[in-house]
């Protein structure tokens, strides 16, 4: 059977995920009768809740006798490690561009890694059905797009189809005819995409690009064979990044195709296919036959730009509502989660109960913070912070490029906030109502800062942000909260009596009748400072007659604090509590009179 290999690539929200259901739906794989719902390959209870691709996930389809292999991959900035990888398995993208938002940074970055492994682009234009959609404004931003990024004569003859993921209709001419369904995508991979070299006598030669994991065999990696066969039982060489070399036997080999992943016995150059056998298997390793050790370049991971430190939970309340609650249970988990996700960094600070976490972005570890509680884990973790590097022995820290789009009475707003924030405004423009801004600024800007935008704009506003490079850093305070917080001073129930004294004070962001403990943080205060306040006074009760009867309490809606609030925000000296039912916030020193003590010992130090 002839082969095709293909990504789909595109800026967050352009409908990737959509139109791989459709062309999963269309194909011969599945039967008229099979109901695949919507965003099939969004598994993850995380990715349907949010409506993001978190993992990029490989399928395949048959069509006219060719086996489509379609890798889905991540439009999140976060998840671009992932995508960067994938360019190396396949033989071709598909990059999808909604009709109405045009080009976005997202897609001039997975584009630029498209063009830079020299691979045949296949434009769609998606969402043409979609109210306001400019079509044409579109084709001219995603040429003017190639010329700008390089690409070759090759390149530049690309095809273009207009599409509706939604409807799964596409077609040759901006208009949509439900005769046509999917096929003219289908027809032009196998036109356009060039087949993979079909060189399955040569010596075997495989590399994982992407990590899965098996409660049953462990760690698998996901590649391309580039030559040779590879079959169940045979003995092979892996070499690893270093160079050394180490030989094991392949256990399983597993190839998709629909929504399966089957068992197969062997595999030819070309196919991509999943390979269990090597406990430790890493990306960018090459797998060989033995006697015939020739490596292939080393693949690109990049580099984390954000940490957090994770912590057992030392709260008052610790142990109430988690099952996994102590230290060798947080370690297991979060080395685990290192054998499946590659750009992850885990290291654990000596003798303490602490875990240094390095991700790609706020997303990133926020997702695996999400995952956790879950799954029944207990634990704190602290304000996110940029991971600075020291070249040629002046402080660098990490950049951003960043689109927003908005509309224009809410410019002057959020250009006050990205100037509080060090940004630099690059350029503006204005389409109609909405007006689009280009912003570099580091990437500590950022944090926190979606929860505030989205509130700012009434929700209308759209950003978009991906990672730029290192700079010299800011010496300055740059995202940190400028109001203090309202923090408990001693342990019990709240009431509504102690809550209403109190909302001149500030926010509340808790109900009556909410458990807190001493230090824990109830609301956030009007002024620059922490108030330590008693949320749980309860009102005198007399048998004395009043003049005036009482008259019913009526509070003001407390401030619903999710993880990406709460993580936007706490301070340095703060933390958050992560338990299965609840998310807290809390001071690190929960006594009132040490945290007094402690700021007065590091003025002392700083003077």
């Amino acid at each position: 059977m002839k082969i095709r290999n293909i990504a789909i690539i595109a800026h967050v929200d352009h409908g990737k995920t959509t139109l791989v259901n459709q062309l999963l739906k269309q194909s011969e794989t599945f039967d008229i009768h099979d109901n695949l719902g919507e965003r099939a390959l969004d598994s993850n209870d995380l990715e349907r809740e949010r409506g993001i691709t978190i993992l990029a996930k490989n399928t395949a389809i048959i069509y006219k006798d060719t086996r489509i292999n379609i890798l889905d991959t991540p439009g999140h900035a976060d998840f671009g490690g992932e995508v960067e990888r994938i360019m190396y398995m396949v033989d071709g993208v598909l990059l999808l561009v909604d009709a109405y938002e045009g080009v976005m940074p997202q897609t001039r970055f997975v584009l630029k890694k498209a063009l830079e492994a020299k691979l045949l682009p296949i434009v769609v234009i998606n969402k043409i059905d979609r109210k306001f959609a400019d079509i044409q404004r579109t084709v001219n931003e995603v040429y003017d797009l190639f010329i700008d990024l390089g690409a070759d004569v090759h390149q530049l003859e690309f095809p273009v189809v207009y599409a509706s993921g939604i409807q799964g209709l596409a077609n040759y001419e901006a208009k949509l005819v439900p005769e046509l369904r999917m096929d003219p995508i289908l027809d032009t991979i196998i036109k356009v995409i060039p087949e993979p070299s079909d060189d399955k006598d040569a010596p075997l030669q495989f590399q994982p690009a992407l990590i899965d994991y098996n409660d049953y065999v462990g760690r698998m990696g996901i590649g391309k064979i580039y030559r040779g066969t590879l079959k169940v039982n045979d003995f092979v060489s892996c070499i690893r990044m270093d160079g050394s070399v180490i030989q094991f036997r392949i256990q399983k080999i597993l190839q998709s195709l629909g929504m399966d992943k089957n068992e197969a016995m062997e595999a030819y150059a070309g196919d991509i296919v999943s390979v269990a056998g090597l406990p430790d298997i890493h990306v960018g390793e090459t797998i060989t036959s033995v006697g015939d050790e020739e490596a292939l370049p080393h693949l690109h991971i990049d580099e984390p730009t954000v940490q957090m430190t994770f912590l057992t939970n030392t709260s008052p309340f610790a142990g109430k509502e988690g099952r996994y609650v102590t230290a060798s249970k947080l370690d297991d988990r979060l080395f685990k989660e290192t054998q499946k996700d590659v750009s992850l960094r885990v290291e654990r600070i000596q003798t303490s109960e602490a875990w240094t976490v390095s991700g790609r972005g706020e997303l990133h570890l926020g997702i695996l913070i999400e995952n956790m509680r879950r799954e029944g884990f207990e634990f704190q973790v602290s304000r996110p912070r940029v991971i600075v590097k020291v070249i040629d022995g002046v402080k660098h820290e990490p950049y951003e490029d960043v689109q927003i789009d908005c509309p224009s009475d809410y410019m002057g707003t959020i250009i006050e906030m990205l100037g509080d924030r060090k940004g630099d405004l690059i350029s503006m423009s204005q389409h109609g109502d909405y007006s689009r801004i280009h912003y570099i600024m580091p990437s500590r800007g950022l944090i926190g800062f979606v929860t505030q935008f989205l509130t700012a704009t009434k929700g209308y506003g759209i950003l978009s942000h991906i990672f730029l490079d290192y700079r010299p850093m800011v010496y300055d305070t740059v995202g940190n909260r400028r109001t203090g917080a309202l923090v408990s001073m001693n342990q019990g129930m709240t009431t509504a009596y102690a809550i209403g004294r109190l909302e001149d004070r500030g926010q509340m962001f808790l109900e009556p009748r909410v458990s807190v403990y001493e230090g824990m943080i109830v609301g956030e205060s009007n002024k620059d400072t922490d108030l330590v306040v008693n949320v749980t006074m309860e009102k005198q009760l007399t048998n004395m007659r009043s003049a005036s009867k009482d008259s019913t309490v009526v509070l003001k809606t407390p401030r619903l604090m999710n993880l990406e609030a709460c993580l936007a925000f706490i301070n340095d000296d703060e933390l958050i509590e992560i338990t299965p039912y609840s998310i807290r916030l809390r001071k690190a020193i929960l006594r009132a009179n040490e945290r007094k003590k402690a700021y007065y010992n590091e003025m002392r130090e700083e003077n």
